[in-house]
């Protein structure tokens, strides 16, 4: 039977559209993939556009702040020509800050507006502060006047320090047995002056690189410059020379050998040891000594019990008064390179601090053995000598700065009125070897 032509064109239409579907099915991953990958190349290209984009504005910004921001004016060097820096000082002194703006009081300022007054308020302090160090930015010639040379050459030669060294002088002088030689005394105590100004003066000579860098000593004149180091030497000759003469032909040649030891002992031996060596302390505490031997020198001529005492006292007394001081300038010693005890040897400092101060005690007993002071000495004499020992004491065991200043202050007191005590208590003339068995 054949098949009527409505069936046959329903089966064909039957077949394409299976066919049609089965293709659409077996390349639909095919088209996926590609519409997918279509569309991952537009976005990538659409990211790289954007990319470009962002980094055009920022250089376009980044050209347009430099365009904005200004060039910083050079700063002047300390080399430049004196005309260049005198216009440039010239206009900086001309400038005038400008002032802050004021805010109205109706209103809160924003913080735009605090950050501007801020900022203007720091401009201003910064001009004001220029002018007042503007002279201490640049070198400057330092000019000598003859009205300042007397000052200047008293710090060279530590002119305190000399007082010292000659009122020890003096002390020994008057505790010597003997007549009061008063032409001799003066002689005495103006050729040890001289030498001790030599001796201060050479040290500074020797020593502005390492005093450039303490606080203590960074203002000293041939560190500043106030004097040139030929005339510092100039100065230090013209003082040893007729010192030591009128030590050596005015008073006696004893004494004169004495001087020019000690000013070697100081400039050649003490002056180097200090970065070298902590011996220095025991080498600066014998310079010390030595100036009450040359006033009992001076006064009798010879070296005897008396002489050596009067340079023990001393000499123990440096000791907790210098090292009661350099405990209080320990960073200032270490910055400028010194060797002191109480840098590297904290303990030791201290420990011989109170080992002196006890040996005061001991040498003060010895005064009237030796036959330069009464039995009235060590007993007046005890209530001082045991302070600076408790004081000594105190520093050995608290190891801060407020005992080592106390220690330090004492002694400055204690051996003026020590030495003052032993004057007192001066055994007369007469009753010297009183005990002794005459001769016959």
């Amino acid at each position: 039977m054949a098949a009527s032509p409505h069936t046959l064109s329903s089966r064909l239409l039957t077949g394409c559209a299976w066919y049609l579907e089965r293709r659409a099915v077996q390349e639909a991953p095919h088209t996926f993939m590609h519409l997918f990958r279509s569309i991952n190349r537009r976005w990538i290209t659409f990211q790289h556009f954007t990319f470009l984009k962002r980094m055009y504005v920022t250089q376009l910004n980044r050209s347009l702040n430099q365009q904005v921001k200004r060039k910083p004016e050079p700063v002047a060097l300390p080399f430049l020509e004196k005309t260049s820096l005198g216009q440039a000082k010239a206009e900086i002194c001309e400038m005038r800050p400008l002032p802050p703006p004021s805010l109205p009081l109706s209103r809160k300022p924003n913080e735009k507006e605090l950050l501007e007054l801020e900022s203007a308020s720091i401009i201003e302090g910064s001009l004001d502060a220029g002018k007042e160090t503007k002279d201490e930015k640049h070198w400057k010639e330092m000019k000598l006047h003859l009205d300042d040379l007397p000052g200047i050459l008293a710090r060279l030669s530590k002119i305190k320090l000399t007082a010292l060294v000659v009122s020890t002088t003096s002390a020994g002088f008057a505790l010597a047995p003997g007549p009061f030689d008063w032409p001799c005394f003066l002689l005495t105590s103006l050729g040890t002056g001289l030498a001790s100004c030599a001796a201060n003066s050479i040290n500074q000579f020797f020593e502005v690189p390492f005093d450039s860098n303490m606080n203590r000593t960074k203002n000293r004149p041939l560190v500043r410059g106030q004097i040139s180091p030929l005339l510092a030497v100039s100065f230090a000759t013209c003082c040893a020379v007729p010192g030591v003469a009128l030590l050596t032909w005015g008073v006696n040649p004893l004494t004169g050998a004495l001087g020019v030891f000690n000013i070697f002992l100081y400039t050649c031996c003490y002056t180097p040891l200090k970065r070298i060596s902590i011996a220095n302390t025991w080498v600066g505490a014998v310079v010390g000594a030595v100036p009450p031997v040359m006033g009992w020198t001076a006064a009798t001529g010879s070296l005897d019990a008396g002489a050596f005492l009067l340079g023990g006292i001393l000499y123990s007394w440096q000791f907790p008064h210098f090292n009661a001081l350099s405990w209080g300038l320990r960073e200032d010693y270490s910055r400028g390179g010194y060797c002191m005890m109480s840098v590297t040897h904290p303990a030791l400092c201290r420990r011989v601090a109170l080992r002196h101060c006890l040996a005061l005690i001991g040498l003060s007993t010895a005064a009237p053995v030796l036959d330069v002071t009464t039995w009235t000495f060590p007993v007046i004499s005890l209530p001082i000598n045991l302070y600076i020992t408790y004081l000594g004491f105190r520093f050995y065991t608290d190891a801060d700065r407020k005992s080592s200043r106390k220690l330090f202050f004492c002694s400055l007191w204690h051996l003026p009125l020590l030495l003052l005590l032993m004057l007192t208590c001066k055994r007369p003339p007469g009753a010297r070897g009183a005990g002794a068995e005459p001769q016959s």
